[in-house]
C-alpha cells in the first residue's frame, strides 16, 4: 500500500507564500514521477507541478515563475513552493504519485488565498 501524506496548507493573504510537502515510501517515491495537484470548488482537479525521478520539473502556465518543486531523496519528500499567491490559487491540493500504472493520492490540504 502506498501511502502520500501532505502538509503545510493553510491561510495566507494575497502575495504571501507557503509551503507544502508531500511524504512518501522509499524508493518507488524517488525513482518516479511525482506532482502536485489542485482542486478548486466546483472545478476539476488539475495539474500544478510535477517532477521526475531527474530532477526535471513542468508547472502549469498559470503558476510558473510563482511556484517551485523540489525534492529531497534523503528525506523521501516533494515540495511545493508557492509565491506571490492569488486567491484564485485557492484550491485543495494533492500529492500524486503514479507507480505501476496507477495513480496514487494523498489526503489534500487546503490553501486558502484571502485578506
Amino acid at each position: 500500500q502506498v501511502h502520500l501524506v501532505e502538509s503545510g496548507g493553510g491561510l495566507v493573504q494575497p502575495g504571501g507564500s507557503l509551503r507544502l510537502s508531500c511524504a512518501g515510501p522509499g524508493i518507488i517515491f524517488r525513482l518516479n514521477v511525482v506532482g502536485w495537484y489542485r482542486q478548486a470548488p466546483g472545478k476539476e482537479r488539475e495539474l500544478v507541478a510535477r517532477i521526475e525521478s531527474g530532477g526535471t520539473t513542468n508547472y502549469a502556465d498559470s503558476v510558473k515563475g510563482r511556484f517551485t518543486i523540489s525534492r529531497d531523496n534523503a528525506e523521501n519528500t516533494v515540495d511545493l513552493r508557492m509565491d506571490s499567491l492569488r486567491p484564485e490559487d485557492t484550491a485543495v491540493y494533492y500529492c500524486n504519485l503514479l507507480w505501476r500504472g496507477q495513480n496514487y493520492w494523498g489526503q489534500g490540504t487546503q490553501v486558502t488565498v484571502s485578506s
